[in-house]
């Protein structure tokens, strides 16, 4: 029996957006930082930051700038989004379609604006209808828990099949990232290789080699 014959062809892969744990000393972590975005092509670098006053947060923020911007990489402030011009980062990532919505206006044009916490497809096209620069999928909540994977991978096709915002999708281990790409995936957010016992630095790299993807039409 003959196959039907197919084009197979290549999309743009996905790239990386890391996640940072939560930051209490900014120039102790400098160095790391700097190491993990030379082992790969980074797009962006979400900056989570433990609880401090407002001072010791931009404090924080301008010190990791320098490092993260140097590069050619986006530093986005999870939540946060008042520091971001006094800090020097390109946007916050908002937590919640509400809490976008109240302060997306204070970031864009000049900064990235984007959404996650979005709990239903309505709040997704919400968040992209007012502007986010991006929506995230596949994140866990404050207490650690996330949809299962098979919905997240619902959720990140039916994105990208229908909208043009960018989607990113967040990777809790190596396995998830080649089936999130591809699923169409732009963007692959992983925080999990600040905890691999090789470093960062090659857990990133592996996290790279995953992102190439063949799709056939």
């Amino acid at each position: 029996m003959s196959k039907a014959s197919k084009t197979e062809t290549q999309r743009p892969a996905p790239r990386l957006y890391l996640v940072t744990p939560e930051i209490e000393d900014a120039a102790g972590f400098a160095r790391a930082l700097s190491d993990a975005l030379g082992a790969a092509d980074i797009a962006a670098v979400l900056l989570r930051l433990k609880e401090a006053d407002e001072r010791t947060q931009i404090n924080r923020i301008k010190t990791l700038a320098g490092v993260v911007q140097s590069t050619e990489v986006a530093l986005v402030l999870d939540g946060m989004p008042e520091l971001a011009a006094r800090g020097g980062a390109d946007g916050a990532h908002l937590n919640g379609v509400e809490s976008f919505m109240a302060s997306a206006g204070s970031l864009k044009p000049d900064r990235i604006a984007g959404c996650g916490g979005l709990d239903s497809r309505d709040d997704a096209m919400t968040a992209a209808e007012e502007g986010a620069d991006y929506v995230l999928f596949g994140e866990p909540d404050n207490g650690g828990d996330r949809p299962s994977f098979e919905a997240i991978l619902e959720r990140v096709e039916w994105w990208a099949q229908l909208f043009q915002v960018p989607c990113v999708a967040f990777a809790a281990s190596v396995d998830e990232i080649g089936p999130l790409a591809a699923k169409g995936a732009d963007f692959i957010a992983v925080q999990y290789v600040w905890d691999d016992p090789r470093g960062a630095k090659l857990a990133i790299a592996d996290a790279a080699s995953k992102l190439v993807v063949e799709v056939t039409a």
